[in-house]
C-alpha cells in the first residue's frame, strides 16, 4: 500500500532529513586518506543520537551499523569496519537512514577520497546529475517509469551501466514502503504519481558492466568486473508542478566547498 503523506507529515520528515544531511557534513569533515570506515560508523552513530534521531539502519535485518559504507567497486551495503582504510583515490558511498518524529529520512553520498581519476570523478557527477533528472520527473499525473527511464537514458547515453538488482523506494513511518523506484525503465509505465507520496530515488551506477555480486557477510554489493559504482539518493516528496526535496547536500557543500561535486 501506498500512503500519501500530510503537508504535517512531510515537514517532519523533512527535519528527519535535514538531521540527516548535518550528519553526512559531520562525516565530510573527516573523510580523509587513513580514515576507517567503522571511525565514520561512530561519527555519525554520536551526532544522530546527541540530536535525538536513531539510527534506522542499525540492526535492520541485522545490519550491524549506522551507515552503509561501500568503497570503489562497493554498489551498496558495504558494512564499516576497521581494517578498511581509505586511501587517497578512493571514493566512498555513504548511505544511513535515521527515524525522527516518528518519521525516517534516507540519503546517499558518494566521496571522493584526495585525488580521484578523471574518469572516475565524471562517474559521480553523471550519477549526481541523473538523480537530480529522475527528481524533476517525481510531480503530479507523471508515472512511475518516467523516473526510472530519465535516470537510464542520461547514465546509459554517457557509457555507464544501471543497477537491476536495487532500487529506490517508498519511505515515511517505514523506512521501506512501496512502490518501488527503479533507475530503469519506460516513459509513461507503471503507476501514476500523486501529490503527497514520498519517495527516495537513489540511482545506482557503474563505471563498466552492471552485474553485480554479493560478499560473504552476506551485505555488501559489488561490481562482478570490480570497476567502480558511483551512489547519490535523496528522498523526495511528489508535488504538482515540481518535486519537494525533503533531503539535502547543502551541508556537505557547506563544508566542502570547492571540493563539492
Amino acid at each position: 500500500m501506498i500512503f500519501l503523506k500530510t503537508d504535517e507529515e512531510v515537514e517532519l520528515m523533512r527535519q528527519s532529513n535535514i538531521l540527516l544531511g548535518k550528519t553526512f557534513a559531520e562525516l565530510a569533515k573527516v573523510i580523509k586518506p587513513g580514515v576507517t570506515t567503522a571511525e565514520l560508523d561512530k561519527v555519525a552513530y554520536e551526532f544522530i543520537m546527541d540530536n535525538g534521531g536513531k539510527p534506522s539502519c542499525l540492526g535492520y535485518e541485522g545490519f550491524p551499523a549506522t551507515l552503509c559504507t561501500s568503497v570503489n567497486e562497493q554498489v551498496v551495503h558495504g558494512i564499516p569496519s576497521d581494517k578498511v582504510v581509505l586511501k587517497d583515490g578512493d571514493i566512498i558511498s555513504v548511505d544511513s537512514c535515521i527515524l525522527l518524529n516518528g518519521f525516517h529520512s534516507d540519503s546517499a553520498y558518494t566521496f571522493p577520497v584526495g585525488e580521484v581519476k578523471p574518469e572516475v570523478m565524471q562517474l559521480l557527477r553523471t550519477t549526481k546529475e541523473a538523480l537530480y533528472l529522475g527528481i524533476e520527473q517525481a510531480i503530479t499525473g507523471r508515472r512511475l517509469g518516467d523516473i526510472g527511464a530519465t535516470i537510464q537514458t542520461h547514465c546509459e547515453r554517457a557509457g555507464y551501466s544501471v543497477v537491476r538488482e536495487f532500487v529506490g523506494h517508498g519511505i515515511g513511518r517505514d523506512m521501506h514502503e512501496e512502490p518501488e523506484v527503479c533507475n530503469y525503465g519506460r516513459r509513461g509505465n507503471g503507476i501514476v504519481l500523486k501529490s503527497g507520496m514520498t519517495l527516495a530515488i537513489e540511482p545506482m551506477i557503474c563505471l563498466g558492466r552492471r552485474n553485480v555480486i554479493i560478499e560473504e557477510d552476506g551485505w555488501t554489493a559489488r561490481t562482478a568486473d570490480r570497476k567502480p559504482a558511483a551512489h547519490y539518493e535523496l528522498s523526495v516528496c511528489v508535488r504538482d508542478g515540481k518535486a519537494d526535496i525533503l533531503s539535502t547536500f547543502d551541508y556537505i557543500k557547506e563544508v566542502l566547498g570547492d571540493r563539492f561535486i
